[in-house]
């Protein structure tokens, strides 16, 4: 089930945003910026079986500018990858992206084949206001990321 994240999600969310940050596959996020940031975020919790009730996925989109939003902090428990859970969230936050009035959507990710079967292309991190690299100063590949940047805009 999918659902906008509540207090009550923060630690499951910072320990699950953390342990794919130790592996140097995306940024982790302090509790701090997580209680800061909670309405960007979105949550997939199991439902039934013996995981019910425990938060398994998270994506966040946050908004940039007038008509630009990012996902990031975007992560499934690798026991349950595969299964569609990726793709309901991500779908989640572009579905939220256009109901803000927002269009244009980007990522920075090292799965760029996942993004790119919901409909993002590449583009050149040069093309991105320098208002999203905020972020970017606090990452230990800063200003060497390897990452890739694509987008997404609304047909």
């Amino acid at each position: 089930m999918i659902r906008n994240a509540r207090m009550d999600d923060i630690k499951a969310i910072y320990e699950l945003l953390k342990h794919f940050a130790e592996k140097g596959l995306l940024l982790g996020r302090s509790l701090s910026s997580l209680y800061d940031q909670l309405r960007d975020f979105k949550v997939y919790e199991e439902e039934s079986g013996e995981a019910a009730g425990q938060v398994v996925g998270v994506c966040a989109l946050h908004v940039c500018w007038e008509n630009l939003a990012e996902i990031r902090s975007f992560a499934v428990i690798e026991s349950r990858q595969g299964r569609g859970i990726g793709t309901r969230l991500a779908q989640a936050c572009l579905d939220e992206a256009v109901g803000f009035g927002i269009h244009r959507v980007f990522t920075l990710t090292y799965q760029p084949t996942f993004f790119q079967r919901l409909g993002f292309r590449h583009i050149d991190k040069n093309e991105l206001p320098h208002k999203v690299w905020s972020d970017c100063i606090h990452c230990p590949k800063f200003p060497d990321c390897n990452e890739e940047a694509l987008v997404w805009e609304k047909p």
